[in-house]
């Protein structure tokens, strides 16, 4: 356990529990999740504030950890370090990737904007989940992931590979399963309110017609993210 007095800059911590990270020093809006054991780096310390900045060392991802949770970081024994997968080695684990989404969607679960942790997830964040599960990491947000892929044609797209949409950018990430069929995490306004396996046609309820018509392209995840 971590005081205030002890935290460093120059010192990398892990999680002992899954935390919060909120997307200012106030804590009132979530940013991203770390689940226990995920690595991250003081930013800078605070002086008139009650939350920490820090970046996840997995994504490069930063947030605003509350001094609450300080208490749940413990010296990293070991620095994190990224593993490179070929695309082979991660094509023999897409599997797992799917069977996770399928599993996380069996229990109780709602949308939550910047969920990574079970039960609850936002879109991208269901994405990074399961493919960090099998020991892919990605990175944090759709159009982020969206970048990190490699495009796939319509007639090339296989199970396992993320589906965007959105007009002016990627906002919104699924995964596809096949037979024109994806799975998502999608919000409670123009979505499930939670996981839900969706298709890719006009054909289909008004949220499914109102995801289709904001489809952008195919993305093959062939590597495993390394942050600068």
């Amino acid at each position: 356990m971590v005081d205030f007095e002890q935290l460093q800059a120059s010192i990398e911590y892990q999680c002992q529990n899954n935390l919060n990270l909120y997307d200012s020093p106030s804590g009132d809006r979530l940013a991203t999740q770390a689940a226990a054991g995920r690595h991250l780096r003081v930013l800078s310390l605070p002086e008139n504030s009650d939350a920490v900045s820090v970046c996840l060392c997995e994504d490069g991802y930063p947030g605003w950890l509350s001094l609450a949770d300080i208490r749940e970081l413990e010296i990293a024994t070991t620095s994190y370090h990224a593993i490179a997968l070929s695309e082979a080695e991660i094509s023999t684990r897409i599997p797992e990737v799917i069977t996770f989404t399928q599993k996380a969607m069996q229990v109780p679960n709602y949308y939550l904007w910047g969920g990574t942790v079970k039960p609850n997830y936002d879109c991208s964040g269901l994405m990074q989940a399961a493919f960090a599960d099998s020991g892919i990491w990605l990175p944090r947000d759709a159009y982020q992931q969206e970048a990190f892929t490699q495009l796939i044609a319509i007639e090339d797209v296989l199970p396992g590979d993320l589906v965007f949409f959105g007009v002016q950018k990627a906002t919104h990430v699924g995964l596809y399963l096949g037979d024109g069929r994806y799975i998502h995490s999608s919000g409670q306004q123009m979505g499930r309110n939670g996981i839900a396996i969706d298709r890719l046609s006009e054909q289909g309820d008004e949220i499914s017609q109102s995801y289709y018509r904001q489809l952008r392209c195919y993305g093959r995840v062939v590597k495993s993210y390394e942050p600068n």
